[in-house]
């Protein structure tokens, strides 16, 4: 599903205002500043790659800037690649100045204040993803940051050409080719920025063990939410739930199974810890239904959960008699 943003059917003076607050929502919180006059035009337009996003901006000249400030106020732990294709750019971070012409691309850090300068008109593709997901250290890609990589010539031609057609064809692409597409992306680049390092990239797993662990992170953090589904982790990570599905099906799991034992582990662990009523136990981790509770805590631990309870405490007493 592709999105877009647009400043055209919008008040000229109104335009630059809703064009600083997309690009904010869109990526990170961004300080955005005009260096043109005239009505401003811009075109956002942005489709996920699996737990990647990839946007094509169509602007006339304008800067943002990623400060200290934003960065305090909410870390936004993603690099960015940005990738020009018409005019021209100025990316500048840890003291480093990228001159960005057509086919050229650079990688960016959110966590440390940047500014990107635009040529009027320009026209940028962005890729964006959390960090975990490149198989290279932060601090090696913090080495070449803001660095250029020429869209002519070796790996960095095909990262180019690779990306400008994957933003041509994403009105025609599903979910599960997508996904493909951004683990393709990712496996790319960090073998263009190993060599460019010298260095060896993480084993190509990388990216699915982050996932997975994102995955069940969130199971964990959401495990009293009685509504909690496949589709809603699917949706946390950007990833299709069939992708979702092959992930824990490598672990020798379903997703379903995954959050009915962490539910019941959960409560296991209250049963023998808390005084809390076995209902309110149950609703706590996301089991609202006490009959239907009991009968998969049965199936697990071979006891009703008042019964268990009742045990654990008499080998308790037990203990501590002898």
């Amino acid at each position: 599903m592709i999105d877009v943003v647009s400043t055209e059917e919008l008040p000229p003076a109104e335009r630059f205002d809703y064009w600083r607050h997309a690009v904010s929502e869109a990526f990170v919180p961004l300080d955005a500043s005009r260096t043109g006059s005239g009505a401003f035009r811009g075109e956002l337009r942005g489709a996920s790659l699996g737990p990647l996003r990839l946007y094509q901006v169509d602007a006339d000249s304008h800067q943002v800037r990623r400060t200290s400030r934003l960065i305090s106020a909410e870390q936004g732990d993603y690099f960015k690649l940005g990738l020009q294709r018409a005019g021209g750019s100025v990316l500048v971070q840890d003291g480093r100045d990228a001159v960005l012409r057509p086919g050229d691309f650079a990688v960016y850090d959110t966590t440390r204040p940047y500014t990107f300068s635009f040529d009027d008109p320009c026209e940028l593709l962005v890729l964006i993803f959390p960090r975990a997901l490149l198989g290279l250290s932060a601090g090696d890609v913090g080495k070449i940051t803001a660095t250029r990589f020429s869209g002519t010539a070796g790996l960095g031609g095909l990262i180019s050409s690779f990306l400008a057609r994957a933003a041509d064809v994403l009105d025609d692409v599903d979910v599960r080719d997508n996904q493909r597409l951004g683990t393709n992306v990712l496996d790319l680049l960090t073998t263009a920025l190993a060599g460019h390092l010298d260095t060896r990239p993480a084993d190509p797993g990388a990216v699915h063990r982050a996932l997975f662990t994102g995955a069940v992170t969130y199971i964990d953090r959401h495990l009293g939410d009685a509504w909690l589904t496949p589709d809603q982790v699917a949706a946390a990570q950007h990833i299709s739930t069939r992708y979702l599905h092959k992930l824990f099906q490598a672990e020798g799991a379903t997703v379903s199974a995954w959050i009915r034992r962490r539910r019941l582990e959960a409560c296991r662990h209250d049963l023998m810890a808390t005084a809390r009523p076995v209902s309110a136990i149950g609703a706590r981790w996301g089991l609202p239904d006490a009959a239907h509770f009991s009968r998969l805590f049965r199936a697990a631990y071979g006891a009703s959960p008042r019964d268990f309870r009742a045990l654990s405490q008499a080998l308790c007493a037990g203990e501590q008699d002898s």
